[in-house]
């Protein structure tokens, strides 16, 4: 199997805030911090450090370039990510004195994904393989449509929801991995329970874990429920948190076959990642990971 993350290339610009900026305020920043960042990054990253094969594709402009040999220094296959003459993608992220975070997102070359670029990853896969997407390039509806055609598996962190995507053919998805906030936005339902009902009801076929934050996370699979806690531990930066659990989570579940495992091996990933400042480089390492869990287990 091989496991491709079609996804984007963010630079983020981190400021240390003691709480998000409000209209007309001005405020002083205590820190900043330059990272690499983006969704499809962090869960690439994320995925390979739990020690899988990953291709990477999509899109940076020349002001990028670092980007690319930051994921190659994580053994990221980077053949499809392409160069634009347009800016690489940035975010401008505040992270509160709670360590909570606000992001505003420029789309840059993550915008300029053709058919056609997806039409010439997809080349190099097939029905045996894995296909992680989320919602921060253009063209998403075409690159769930083209790998359904090509019969891989689907998994869709649906971040962020847009008008946009409820028109894409989401009965395509095999997987949801998604939060409270994207559960409300594609459901209309606040309790978690509902929100798992109309989206197991809707798409039948999938299988949706849905994470609580505090509260932890919840796979559903029809009318099958479990359930998985969450670990209390000091937050400093929660920016990486669901792309830790998304790419823990997938990695588990496509190694060990387990949810149970997988959802416990996740919730203890992400706990490590909001303890530590930035994105992909705050995600811990396999081995880091399995010697917490083991801990935990006793």
């Amino acid at each position: 199997m091989k496991l491709l993350v079609f996804g984007s290339v963010n630079i983020d610009h981190v400021y240390q805030l003691p709480h998000f900026v409000r209209e007309g305020e001005t405020l002083a920043s205590a820190a900043y911090h330059k990272n690499e960042g983006g969704k499809g990054t962090n869960q690439a990253i994320a995925l390979a450090k739990a020690g899988m094969d990953v291709w990477f594709a999509g899109a940076i402009g020349q002001d990028g370039l670092f980007m690319r040999d930051y994921l190659k220094e994580f053994g990221i296959n980077t053949e499809e990510l392409r160069v634009l003459d347009v800016p690489t993608g940035h975010a401008v992220i505040q992270v509160n004195a709670k360590g909570e975070n606000s992001i505003i997102l420029y789309g840059g070359a993550n915008q300029k994904i053709t058919p056609s670029m997806i039409s010439e990853t997809l080349e190099h896969f097939s029905s045996s393989d894995c296909l992680l997407m989320q919602n921060e390039i253009s063209c998403g509806k075409e690159l769930l449509e083209a790998a359904a055609e090509k019969g891989v598996f689907i998994v869709l962190n649906p971040s962020p929801v847009s008008e946009q995507m409820l028109s894409w053919p989401l009965h395509l998805v095999d997987l949801f991995i998604l939060n409270e906030v994207e559960g409300k936005d594609l459901t209309g339902e606040i309790e978690p329970e509902r929100i798992l009902d109309v989206l197991t009801e809707r798409y039948p076929k999938a299988r949706i874990v849905l994470t609580l934050g505090s509260q932890g996370s919840v796979y559903a699979s029809g009318r099958e429920r479990m359930t998985q806690h969450a670990f209390t531990v000091p937050t400093v930066d929660t920016t990486a948190a669901g792309d830790t659990f998304t790419g823990y989570f997938l990695s588990s579940l496509l190694k060990e076959k387990n949810v149970g495992h997988a959802l416990f091996t996740a919730s203890v990933a992400s706990s490590i990642t909001v303890t530590r400042h930035g994105a992909g480089r705050s995600i811990p390492g396999v081995e880091e990971v399995q010697a917490a869990c083991d801990s935990k287990l006793g």
